[in-house]
């Protein structure tokens, strides 16, 4: 997509106004207790530091809910504590992206927009190839 550049126009407005999107992969999930798999649209989002899934959606999809030791606190990027809550259960599960298979735990957070959020270390590891431009 093409943007009207003016003299008034700054970068951040065409970033702003047409690169700026929220970049998804699918991947498939497996709950470990029922060998049963989904596939889902998950968010790629280098500014998380954990896997995060919804817990609405954890529910619904009936995963079996870990309960932690003690409660994990999460600050957003703002510095500030979710309000959501602190992160109290995860999820074992495996992930499934490329042909490759990798079990792991997702932290169950409140409400959130997106089912699945992917962590930093995910995408460095797996370096998923983005179209930029779709």
């Amino acid at each position: 997509m093409l943007a009207r550049v003016t003299d008034n126009t700054s970068i951040y407005d065409l970033v702003k106004k047409d690169f700026l999107r929220e970049v998804t992969v699918k991947i498939g999930l497996e709950r470990i207790d029922m060998q049963e798999g989904i596939t889902v649209e998950a968010l790629l989002d280098s500014g998380v530091t954990r896997l995060v899934m919804s817990s609405e959606f954890a529910r619904k999809q009936r995963f079996r809910l870990k309960k932690l030791d003690r409660p994990m606190y999460v600050r957003n990027m703002d510095g500030l504590l979710n309000k959501e809550g602190p992160i109290e259960h995860t999820v074992e599960v495996n992930i499934y992206y490329q042909g490759h298979r990798e079990r792991t735990e997702i932290d169950v957070i409140g409400r959130q927009k997106w089912k699945v959020i992917l962590e930093i270390l995910w995408l460095a590891c797996h370096n998923p190839e983005i179209d930029w431009r779709t």
